[in-house]
């Protein structure tokens, strides 16, 4: 077989097995074998199972995902969240659309401490949908805000995201999370202004809610300052750690997950229960993720070996574009392949593809494309019809809340992301600013 056509199968597999419902780790180990068989080449396998033991199983940059998901997991059992998202609401009741901007700055928080999207949509939807909904919000805006504000937790450090590609590239995971620092807060704050404009707009969207004269202002500040307290220490633990180059990626996700283990023992929220179910989510959700990477593995092992990814890697070539217009084209295959794969299958299939080839290109940063990736694959999880986020929501949402009410919500926030990911194209160094005062020596 012609490596061209070996492509073409195997894509054609994926297509398939995905579209058929099967899990995308087993569609993706299934087409390796079933390629290699094909081909003709069953050999190729031993190769591949030697790459995954090497470049999967002995890389302990991946060693930080666990520990991320259980520093996620103990943060949402001290319960921190829902005392602040209360203080802020109560707060925030004198401005418009107040309950919607609480939702935004709690989600901030939530994504530079978890980096866990169906936690952080979970959380918040359990938190603030019958809330807002009670209140008048119309069900458009307030599940629109919840799914995207969510999402924020694979831009913004630290991400389990950032970390899978710094794996997977020659970039370090300190210069992933210094360089999405400034475009993943500046998303957030775009999500709190149009928040704000609209419910200044429509305010039959965003109805004002009365004040609470209970407790002054000055009571609700210190309360958020106490309560925002403990989650602002374990980001600066960890990020403040990795950016100092003080500890690696690793180290700083076992900062981070015994200093989130501490706020819960603190706060005297510590069960036997609730730690062992810790340990089994962990266990669980990382499981899941690295199913994926052993498939991807394999399918991107077989798909090189064979001559796929070659022949692909030409046909992009071959396009003759500018550099920015290939940029452009390749943006645009991962933003398609968002509304069907999650961000793990298009991050392990897309790299092996189009990091040589950027690489190629003459005064483009390598990673500069990878932020910039990286804020694109933010619509994967909103975009239909396989959006993770509009289902964490739907599987919360009351029964009134329609379906197309959710996916109404979700499209201002995709535009708002794609005009972000413009903002990161046109000035660079939104990317590779931080990154270079912090690493330049």
């Amino acid at each position: 077989m012609t490596p061209e056509l070996i492509a073409v199968l195997m894509f054609g597999l994926l297509v398939c097995g995905l579209f058929m419902g099967h899990p995308l780790a087993f569609v993706l180990g299934g087409t390796a074998v079933l390629t290699a068989i094909i081909a003709g080449k069953p050999m190729v396998l031993g190769i591949v199972i030697n790459r995954i033991y090497g470049d999967v199983l002995d890389n302990y940059t991946l060693i930080a995902i666990p520990l991320f998901v259980l520093m996620a997991r103990f943060l949402s059992d001290s319960g921190v969240t829902d005392r602040m998202f209360e203080t802020l609401r109560l707060l925030l009741s004198r401005v418009r659309g107040g309950l919607a901007l609480a939702v935004v700055f709690i989600s901030i928080l939530l994504a530079a401490t978890t980096g866990i999207i169906g936690a952080s949509i979970t959380v918040m939807g359990v938190m603030a949908l019958r809330p807002m909904l009670q209140y008048g919000y119309s069900q458009s805006l307030t599940t629109g805000v919840i799914a995207a504000s969510g999402c924020l937790g694979i831009l913004i450090p630290p991400s389990i995201m950032l970390i899978l590609m710094a794996s997977y590239s020659p970039l370090s995971v300190g210069e992933l999370f210094a360089g999405s620092m400034i475009p993943g807060v500046l998303l957030g704050l775009s999500y709190a202004l149009y928040v704000y404009v609209i419910s200044v707009l429509r305010p039959d969207l965003a109805p004002a809610v009365e004040p609470d004269e209970k407790t002054s202002r000055g009571e609700l500040m210190r309360m958020l300052v106490i309560e925002a307290l403990p989650p602002l220490l374990l980001i600066f633990g960890i990020l403040g750690s990795l950016l100092a180059g003080i500890a690696t990626a690793t180290e700083a996700s076992a900062i981070g997950a015994a200093l989130a283990l501490l706020i819960v023992i603190l706060r005297r929220k510590f069960r036997l229960g609730t730690f062992y179910g810790a340990m089994l989510e962990t266990a669980r959700t990382s499981a899941m993720i690295l199913f994926i990477v052993v498939g991807a593995t394999a399918f991107t092992g077989v798909f090189n070996i064979t001559g796929g990814l070659r022949a692909t890697q030409e046909l992009i070539r071959a396009l003759d574009m500018q550099p920015w217009m290939l940029v452009a084209v390749m943006l645009a295959i991962i933003f398609v392949l968002g509304a069907f794969l999650d961000w793990t299958g298009i991050v392990l299939l897309s790299f092996p593809i189009f990091l040589p080839i950027v690489q190629e290109m003459p005064d483009v940063s390598l990673l500069w494309f990878v932020v910039l990736m990286a804020v694109v694959l933010q619509t994967s999880f909103l975009t239909p019809p396989f959006g993770y986020a509009l289902f964490y929501l739907r599987a919360i949402a009351p029964r009134e809340v329609r379906t197309g009410a959710i996916i109404r919500g979700v499209l201002p926030f995709i535009v708002l992301i794609l005009i972000m990911c413009v903002l990161v194209a046109l000035f660079p160094s939104l990317v590779t600013w931080l990154p270079d005062v912090l690493y330049s020596n």
